[in-house]
């Protein structure tokens, strides 16, 4: 049965992108995330309290309160602890990351599953680019040392453009949704519609990232910010330009960043696991066990903590436009 409608479908096809508010119940999925989260963060407090580098567990807070005092006080980033992913470079055989049961069940989650698949079929791989993101208000950011925000607004991108070229034809689809009610004060997504339509542009690294510089940027007038309840999901082509906004409110931004494409197509980041999400050719190919998928995690952090680091960014530091 389909979940989306034809003119929601040709919205996508036209502007390359569509928000749905409401693809999933918060309190079926979110709610356990939440309460998976809290536990996480428990650990992390504690280390860095007993560490010195914070004076007070803050444990009696909930948890959006609290990941502020702990990062107001650390003045550092903790978002590999949270992040269903490890970074690129620079993986050791302790490197954090949280590969959780109810993370799994919300990447999973038949609702969201039954939508993809309106966009690339019922064949469904989970692609291992994927993060949370727990983003405090810029007013009590971490910050480096020439004063930018550590970890702040994300830049103007392309999601082909932040995974290798061996992705360039993968039809990846890009489903990014809050854990909370989320709005242009504390930083939802905005996107340029129509850029999907054009090539994929050379990203530049920047404090923030990679990013798409101004001198090459189609559109950023037409911009358009998009708000979206708990429950709701924006969903992407692999070659939107889209960034977020800074989280200038007094409360956090949550929100997990996922992509998905049919089995057998490149990832653009191989290094990583992936999974089969959905088969109706081979049922018996679809990853069932939240254990497994950990482990595939932590047997990925094992052998890449013993190796050079893959090489992800394709592109190159002396491009002119990144001059």
């Amino acid at each position: 049965m389909p979940t989306l409608t034809a003119e929601q479908l040709d919205h996508f096809d036209t502007f390359g992108f569509l928000a749905v508010d409401q693809v999933f119940d918060p309190e079926e999925v979110i709610d356990p995330v939440m309460d998976e989260y809290a536990s996480v963060l428990d650990t992390l407090a504690n280390e860095l309290y007993e560490r010195g580098v914070i004076t007070d567990r803050y444990a009696d807070l909930p948890f959006a309160e609290r990941v502020c005092k702990v990062y107001g006080e650390s003045q550092q980033v903790h978002a590999q602890y949270f992040d269903f992913s490890l970074p690129q470079k620079g993986i050791r055989a302790d490197t954090p990351f949280w590969a959780g049961p109810a993370v799994f069940d919300a990447l999973t989650h038949h609702r969201l599953l039954d939508t993809v698949e309106c966009f690339i079929g019922p064949e469904i791989y989970s692609n291992p680019v994927q993060h949370v993101r727990v983003k405090v208000p810029e007013s009590i950011a971490p910050r480096d040392a020439d004063g930018n925000v550590i970890y702040g607004a994300t830049p103007w991108h392309q999601d082909s453009g932040v995974v290798n070229a061996s992705a360039d034809d993968t039809d990846m689809l890009t489903v990014w949704f809050p854990l909370m009610d989320t709005d242009a004060e504390n930083g939802c997504l905005q996107v340029i519609p129509g850029s999907h339509r054009g090539e994929v542009l050379t990203h530049c690294s920047g404090v923030q990232g990679l990013n798409i510089p101004s001198s090459i940027l189609p559109g950023e007038d037409t911009a358009r910010a998009i708000p979206l309840p708990a429950g709701g999901c924006l969903f992407l082509h692999r070659k939107t330009v889209h960034a977020a906004l800074p989280n200038l409110s007094d409360r956090i931004r949550w929100s997990f960043d996922l992509r998905y494409h049919p089995p057998g197509q490149p990832t653009g980041r191989e290094a990583f696991p992936g999974f089969v999400a959905r088969s109706q050719q081979d049922p018996d190919a679809v990853l069932h066990d939240a254990a497994k998928w950990r482990q595939m995690w932590l047997d990925a952090r094992a052998i890449l903590s013993d190796q050079p680091d893959p090489e992800y960014n394709r592109w190159s530091l002396d491009d002119e436009v990144c001059a």
